[in-house]
């Protein structure tokens, strides 16, 4: 039998966490309900932890890198690991939670298809409504969920798995009948935008050219934003930039780094170049933007 627990902790005589743990990988999936606590701490977590939250009461604000957003009834909200985000109603969540030890949804993306569109995609956040059939399927996952939580054996974990990743293909197939571009434009072009969007995720701390990610997608530059034309959406460029934006707000926001610090981790050459290139993105100095707070672009 494998090295792994589960822990049951209760509110009011309810479940509100379900977490197994298999300590001889470190996988971690948890599935949270009447959660009063329930919140994502972003880049301030020492593990990486993917969320799918699902909202089935009525409407509710969630707080996403200090953005507010409207989190509307019965829909999927895909959370990634580096997001901070806090609901209005944290109880009325459904959520499961898994760490990349327990499913590296990039190592198993020809299963599931999620990475770069369902997670580390463009269009982020991504609400996703659900039909009364797609309703009942969430519900019908998070009953076997909670039923094989129950049962400790050795093949517990690989359970989980497959009940984890049945749920993340049921929410990108509902993702795709909500994105045009899989109605309009061949699979293949949708995943060269996937694949992009992989590699910004692991490399944008270095390498801030669209050279380098033509080059690891056997594309020319133009080819590369020929295809984003296609698909409406802004220039490779445009993306890349964003993505290290992104990233300094957060540093800025949620640590005690200082602006030097932020300016080698993020790859660039000296603190002027990182001071100019952060005011021409965000139209406010580093010193304005820690006073203000404010991460949306």
């Amino acid at each position: 039998m494998g090295d792994f627990n589960i822990i049951h902790i209760f509110i009011k005589n309810k479940v509100m966490k379900w977490l197994f743990e298999e300590h001889s990988s470190n996988s971690l999936f948890t599935i949270r309900k009447n959660d009063y606590d329930f919140k994502g701490d972003g880049i301030l977590k020492s593990t990486t932890i993917n969320t799918i939250a699902y909202n089935l009461n009525e409407a509710q604000t969630v707080i996403i890198d200090e953005v507010g957003y409207t989190f509307p009834k019965n829909t999927v909200l895909p959370l990634m690991a580096n997001q901070h985000f806090i609901f209005e109603r944290p109880e009325d969540i459904i959520a499961w939670q898994f760490n990349r030890d327990f499913y590296c949804i990039v190592n198993h993306d020809a299963e599931v298809g999620c990475v770069g569109f369902l997670f580390y995609g463009i269009d982020i956040p991504l609400f996703l409504h659900l039909t009364s059939f797609e309703m009942q399927n969430i519900i019908s996952i998070e009953k076997m969920c909670l039923e094989d939580m129950q049962i400790k054996d050795r093949m517990q974990g690989e359970m989980l798995r497959t009940l984890l990743k049945r749920l993340i293909i049921n929410t990108t197939r509902i993702a795709r009948t909500q994105t045009p571009a899989y109605h309009d434009l061949p699979d293949d072009k949708m995943d060269m935008v996937r694949k992009f969007n992989l590699l910004i995720e692991g490399n944008f701390r270095t390498e801030h050219e669209v050279q380098f990610y033509a080059s690891a997608l056997n594309k020319s530059p133009k080819t590369l934003s020929n295809i984003f034309l296609l698909f409406k959406l802004p220039p490779p460029s445009k993306l890349i930039q964003n993505r290290i934006v992104l990233e300094a707000k957060r540093y800025l926001q949620y640590t005690d780094k200082t602006a030097k610090e932020i300016t080698y981790m993020l790859g660039f050459g000296s603190p002027a170049h990182f001071s100019r290139f952060f005011k021409q993105h965000t139209g406010v100095s580093i010193t304005q933007f820690r006073e203000t707070g404010l991460i949306k672009p």
